[in-house]
């Protein structure tokens, strides 16, 4: 089968394993997916009753293009199926183990460490580690650890705290994994809302019948690999994957800003009662701020790849926001915030506090998110949602970012502002 993917919900759908089925169709037809849903059984119930079909649908203007997928042999449901999850992981045929299990899946901590405790109960790493040691024990060579989350350095992060997990469960294995596993980088992009019993209608009154397991998406996709593969890998480069040698320079751009914009949106769009992320894109009060956002506060900071032209980026971000065929839910954009911040927003904040440059458009989106956290837009939902809603509630503006932002706050360690002075006024 080739490829074990853990977190196959409409993202995954609609990027890697869009993106591997074309390679097959191109001619290498040596890959499958077995996709693993660390928790919930709907998208196996939705993808094995149609042999892990599903459509694709990509909408801008005019008639939404259909592709129908078939990379996806089978899924398989965590707590259910863990023996099978490591006989897939420990299988000679198996080269590539990809993840896009959100920010949240990671297990972080505020400091960016491993939170032990959260990463014991059902994370992608008991299932890591346990495969991996099989794999071991049969004398089988390690694997590509594809992280596809929108994480800085993704790679390396899952490469940092999958070696935090082996050091406290088991050091000889986070040896062998250190010597037999690589973790390359990417950057993943490709808007793709969650799909509505609406979408499903329409996908099949143009199909022709009834897909439970469609997703939507726009028609624009990137997909930027490092170079840095344990084994094979499908030719994704022949369908427009770019295998580079550094990735940092687009994944940076895409996470201050596109993913920052998209926060940014999401509790400024919330706050002005709109519901979808081309309604606050339009709002002639929102957009000013996003432009200044990607263009005079997030581009500033960033190092761009020979050929990439940051501006004409915004340009293209704003066109692709602006798409009403898209109902890209804003409440989607908006959980888990204290996962997406850090990399969407402090980064940007710190990089320019060092450059003596302020960025009022991300500290406008940073009071829109605190409003948030005090349930001006319903209940919270994020994995620190106690700990952020209890401080929420009980300091003002200017001690919540501190309690957060400070050294040893509950986000510290990556913007060093004076926040007393920052949010004076």
């Amino acid at each position: 089968m080739g490829i074990v993917h853990f977190g196959i919900g409409a993202f995954h759908r609609a990027h890697q394993a869009w993106y591997t089925d074309r390679a097959m169709d191109a001619g290498d037809t040596r890959w499958g997916i077995c996709g693993i849903s660390l928790r919930s059984a709907s998208v196996a119930e939705q993808l094995m009753p149609q042999g892990g079909l599903y459509t694709v649908a990509e909408r801008g203007a005019g008639t939404p293009r259909l592709r129908v997928v078939g990379a996806v042999h089978e899924v398989l449901v965590g707590p259910a199926d863990r023996a099978a999850i490591l006989e897939r992981l420990a299988a000679p045929d198996t080269h590539i183990a990809s993840f896009t299990v959100t920010e949240k899946g990671y297990c972080r901590k505020g400091d960016g460490s491993l939170d032990l405790e959260r990463a014991d109960e059902g994370s992608i790493y008991g299932f890591l580690g346990e495969g991996l040691a099989r794999r071991r024990a049969l004398g089988l060579p390690g694997l590509t650890l594809l992280s596809c989350d929108n994480l800085a350095d993704n790679g390396r992060t899952l490469e940092r705290l999958l070696g935090q997990w082996c050091a406290h469960h088991d050091p000889e294995l986070g040896a062998w994994i250190a010597q037999t596993c690589t973790f390359p980088g990417t950057m993943v992009d490709r808007i793709v809302p969650a799909t509505t019993d609406a979408d499903r209608v329409a996908v099949a009154q143009q199909l022709g019948l009834a897909d439970e397991a469609c997703v939507v998406t726009e028609a624009f996709s990137q997909w930027v690999i490092e170079d840095r593969f344990a084994g094979p890998r499908p030719a994704w480069e022949d369908v427009g994957v770019q295998i580079v040698a550094e990735v940092t320079p687009y994944e940076a751009a895409k996470l201050r800003m596109l993913n920052g914009a998209h926060s940014a949106l999401a509790y400024i769009g919330l706050a002005a009662g709109h519901t979808f992320v081309h309604e606050a894109v339009a709002d002639p009060a929102i957009r000013p701020v996003i432009e200044d956002l990607m263009r005079r506060e997030a581009a500033p900071t960033l190092t761009p790849a020979p050929g990439q032209d940051l501006d004409a980026y915004a340009k293209a971000l704003l066109a692709r926001f602006e798409n009403p065929a898209l109902e890209h839910r804003l409440a989607q954009i908006a959980m888990d915030g204290s996962q997406k911040i850090p990399q969407r927003w402090l980064e940007t904040l710190e990089a320019n506090r060092e450059a003596g440059r302020s960025c009022p458009a991300i500290l406008t989106a940073l009071k829109a998110w605190f409003r948030h956290l005090r349930g001006a837009n319903g209940p919270l939902e994020d994995p620190m949602t106690d700990e952020l809603a209890t401080l929420a509630r009980t300091h003002e503006d200017t001690e919540l970012a501190r309690q957060l932002f400070a050294p040893e706050g509950l986000l510290g360690g990556t913007w060093n502002a004076d926040t007393a002075e920052v949010f004076a006024g």
